[in-house]
């Protein structure tokens, strides 16, 4: 009871109408920026987080709600008409979306993306309400030695199921942590790592890694592959209000829940995240579909099922970001950073200390959905349009953003080429496969892991056993266990459903392949035109000779 007067609370506050422009305004500018191609929700918001400086934290805190949830729905645009994922969790809607879109159903996937969005950002956000504030008060009883059983098991997890090899991403969590070391120790007051130069003694900005690794860095890496020529955009021309049939409806609202149900328990635990969530969901609904054959041809079902998993998956991060102050994916690390620029750590003490801000934040979720919901159906043609922005202006404009972005930080000239350099880093690690989330969660976390450390061994005076002899540090090193090996599983899955869905499509392109040799050039009957086509004009008559008709004449 308590729980949901002071949810009503946090409507009270968010429904104010300073905080309600600020909401709209997040989801409307996180959608436009997400969906512009190649850009996901992670880049979205280390983009737009020195723009919310002047904001007061209620403000600031609704704002990136709606551009976290407006940045994780506008990826779907880009995937289905353009079949460019802004991040890997939207590769499953592109699989179908984009087979919909050509195939003249375009408005019936986005209607079904939109639709279950909403109802599993809805759902999902119920789940947050119910579980964080238990959680919350739970974890308040946790020691030190708990702490840093907690965050070894965000590191490994993080750096072990993220991307594609085990190595590479605790190499890249590795980074990470040396970054966050990077600065002047508060105990003894020497400095660490700073080569000598007088801007690293304050340690490294994590505004200028986030921006630099995920806007300037994903810009180089995109521009080295850019595409020459137009983008193969699907139009979509006919009105919002037809868009989704009854069957449509029909065979949609069970994905919806389905993948409510697969993506909020995975993006409560670190084991993968909203990638793995879609995966699973869209393995689960071509194994429960009845109209199998028609998945990899534009199933309805594969497009609203993942699209749900996704969003139910995002409101899932939040709980342990929100409750132990965890990030699990590098957007939650890049809004935890935003909290920690007010000075303000989430964790177990946050539902106490700050109870108005972090349920004006919840309620705030709750309106941001309904906003999505209301902009994106009528709006999409503007989002179409803004697909049609010409590469080369679209990543200029990105950096000249992330420049200004830098400055606003400390208004130095050295915060610019800092980020300079964090960008070029960003570029090589995509170039040859490292992820960036454990980077980024290893720079958050690593300062915070050290400072529990140095608490834990205190209360020790100095006994390592006593890390691991706490019962909830000895269970989270079990879980830490089950974990890896359930991520490991889904991983596995998840390759062996993308080994399918390759040879589907290897097996797709021979078959055009042999067709096409089958046939030579303009005799295939797709080849014939309209204005080819010759009507041949009727044979003249034979002129019958005249007389009487004879018995047997016709």
């Amino acid at each position: 009871m308590e729980n949901i007067l002071s949810l009503l609370e946090g409507f009270a506050t968010a429904l104010q109408p300073q905080y309600l422009i600020f909401g709209f305004i997040g989801v409307l500018v996180g959608t436009a920026v997400g969906v512009l191609p190649g850009i996901g929700p992670a880049m979205t918001v280390a983009l737009l987080l020195p723009l919310t400086y002047t904001l007061d934290p209620t403000a600031a805190l609704i704002t990136f709600a709606g551009i976290y949830y407006g940045g994780m729905y506008g990826g779907s645009t880009t995937s289905i008409l353009l079949n460019t994922p802004g991040e890997s969790a939207s590769i499953v809607t592109a699989l179908e979306g984009n087979k919909m879109a050509k195939l003249g159903r375009g408005a019936a996937a986005l209607a079904t993306a939109a639709i279950g969005s909403f109802v599993a950002g809805t759902i999902a956000t119920v789940g947050l309400t119910l579980l964080a504030p238990i959680i919350a008060t739970w974890a308040v009883q946790l020691a030190p030695a708990d702490y840093v059983a907690l965050m070894v098991v965000a590191f490994i997890t993080v750096g072990a199921l993220l991307g594609s090899s085990v190595w590479r991403g605790l190499t890249s969590l590795g980074i990470g942590l040396f970054l966050g070391l990077v600065g002047t120790e508060l105990l003894s007051g020497q400095q660490r790592y700073t080569f000598g130069l007088l801007p690293l003694a304050d340690g490294i900005d994590i505004v200028l890694v986030a921006v630099g690794l995920f806007a300037v860095g994903e810009t180089f890496y995109v521009a080295s592959r850019m595409r020459h020529g137009p983008i193969a955009l699907v139009p979509v021309t006919r009105g919002w209000r037809s868009w989704m049939t009854k069957d449509d409806w029909r065979r949609s609202w069970k994905p919806w829940l389905r993948g409510t149900a697969i993506g909020f328990p995975i993006g409560t635990i670190p084991a993968g995240g909203a990638d793995v969530a879609t995966f699973l969901s869209y393995a689960s609904e071509k194994k429960l579909s009845k109209r199998k054959e028609q998945f990899g041809r534009g199933a309805i079902e594969g497009v609203a099922g993942p699209e749900a998993a996704n969003n139910a998956a995002a409101a899932g991060v939040l709980v342990p970001l929100l409750t132990l102050g965890l990030p699990t994916t590098a957007t939650a690390a890049i809004i935890l950073s935003a909290f920690q620029s007010y000075g303000i750590q989430p964790g177990p003490q946050l539902f106490t200390n700050q109870p108005a801000l972090v349920w004006a934040l919840i309620a705030s979720l709750y309106l941001g959905n309904v906003m999505l919901l209301v902009l994106n159906l009528p709006l999409v043609g503007i989002w179409v349009k803004l697909l049609q922005i010409p590469r080369p202006y679209l990543y200029a404009g990105i950096l000249t953003f992330a420049a200004l972005g830098a400055y606003a930080v400390n208004f130095a000239i050295v915060d610019i080429v800092i980020l300079l350099v964090i960008g070029i880093v960003g570029y090589f690690l995509r170039r040859y496969g490292y992820p960036i989330a454990p980077l980024v969660i290893g720079m958050i976390l690593g300062p915070m892991a050290e400072e529990q450390l140095r608490k834990a061994l205190q209360l020790s005076q100095g006994d390592l056993g006593a890390l691991f002899t706490r019962p909830f540090a000895a269970i989270c090193y079990l879980a830490l266990i089950v974990i890896i090996a359930l991520g490991v599983w889904l991983r596995h899955r998840q390759s062996r459903l993308e080994r399918t869905l390759a040879a589907a499509a290897a097996a797709d392109t021979s078959l055009t392949a042999a067709v096409n040799q089958a046939w030579d050039a303009g005799d295939r009957p797709t080849d014939v035109k309209t204005s080819d086509i010759r009507v041949q004009p009727p044979l003249e008559e034979t002129p019958r000779a005249k007389g009487p008709r004879k018995r047997g004449d016709r």
